[in-house]
């Protein structure tokens, strides 16, 4: 009988879901995905996840909860670093643990350790570890691992060279046929900066992309950008970014202000260190560098659409009023 692995549509699944999916597969075990984000999901999270817990993590818990009597494992690694001298956020490290803690009756869980942090060799040390679940045979482990590693790079080049976000990228991977909304003939471009699992998870940001692509905007995301582009502008830093995710956004934001966009608009969530702090610096790279105007937002289980809308449709209101002055 086919092992049967839940991946939890949430957090890290909107930077390599693609190589997850494609390892276990090649394992030979079946992927099984939570389905989008909805009511019923959130409501799940945020009635096991504690109250300080940020919204992703919440949301997180949810797609779990629906995963686990559908499947023999589920994969909740445990992350501390994924590139090398950095690291992400502390609650990656403990997310196995806290999910174990407030989750009954889970299936087996997957939480292997992923540190890249000294050496980038880690991530085969990871991979062996995940592997060896599935198989004892480590040229089948190492085949799997191949495949999966290009299928990742594929999906990177789409994000880069195709200006795809994550979910069509992976859509057009899968050869799925859902139709893509792109904007030729924009009005403004605006720079969408944040975590991936807050501004491509389309329920707790109220679908902004599509939103923003609705009303004549050209997104851009800083995973649309060269590594290259990225760390030359967080090289500019008197200090060293050593959030991964946190440096993304802030080398984006100063490739988009020297790229002249119309506006920039930074997504955080409520309660989330690492954000107040990047979200301060972005505010200040904006004001120094440039007269770009910047929306923040801040989201948690309570935002309300019609507020997000508001903001965004004055925010639009704006630009269209410095256009044509």
């Amino acid at each position: 009988m086919t092992v049967k692995v839940g991946i939890p549509r949430g957090l890290m699944y909107y930077y390599y879901y693609p190589l997850w999916k494609e390892y276990f597969t090649n394992l030979g075990a079946e992927v099984i995905t939570s389905p989008k984000t909805n009511k019923a999901i959130l409501d799940m999270g945020v009635k096991s996840a504690l109250d300080e817990t940020c919204l992703p993590v919440k949301l997180f818990y949810g797609h779990v909860i629906w995963l686990k009597d559908k499947v023999d494992y589920v994969f909740i690694p445990r992350l501390i670093s994924v590139e090398r001298k950095e690291y992400i956020c502390p609650k990656f490290m403990g997310l196995p643990d806290m999910i174990k803690a407030n989750i009954n009756n889970l299936p087996g869980v997957i939480d292997t350790t992923l540190d890249m942090s000294k050496s980038t060799n880690n991530k085969l040390k990871f991979a062996r570890e995940i592997g060896l679940i599935f198989s004892s045979n480590p040229w089948v482990i190492a085949k799997a691992w191949r495949k999966a590693t290009a299928k990742q790079k594929e999906y990177e080049e789409l994000l880069v060279n195709k200006k795809m976000f994550p979910q069509e990228a992976m859509d057009y991977l899968e050869q799925k046929n859902n139709r893509i909304l792109k904007v030729n003939n924009y009005k403004y471009k605006i720079a969408l900066l944040g975590h991936g699992y807050n501004i491509y998870e389309e329920y707790i940001s109220m679908n902004i992309i599509n939103k923003l692509k609705e009303r004549g905007v050209s997104v851009h995301t800083v995973d649309l950008l060269e590594a290259e582009e990225i760390n030359n502008e967080a090289a500019k830093l008197p200090k060293r970014m050593f959030w991964t995710f946190g440096r993304k956004s802030i080398g984006g934001a100063g490739f988009y202000i020297n790229n002249k966009v119309d506006g920039i608009i930074h997504i955080a969530s409520f309660g989330c260190g690492p954000d107040s702090l990047v979200g301060e610096i972005i505010v200040r790279q904006t004001r120094k560098n440039s007269d770009i105007p910047l929306l923040s937002l801040t989201i948690d289980e309570h935002t309300g659409e019609a507020g997000v809308v508001t903001r965004l449709e004055a925010f639009l209101d704006m630009l269209s009023r410095r256009v044509a002055l």
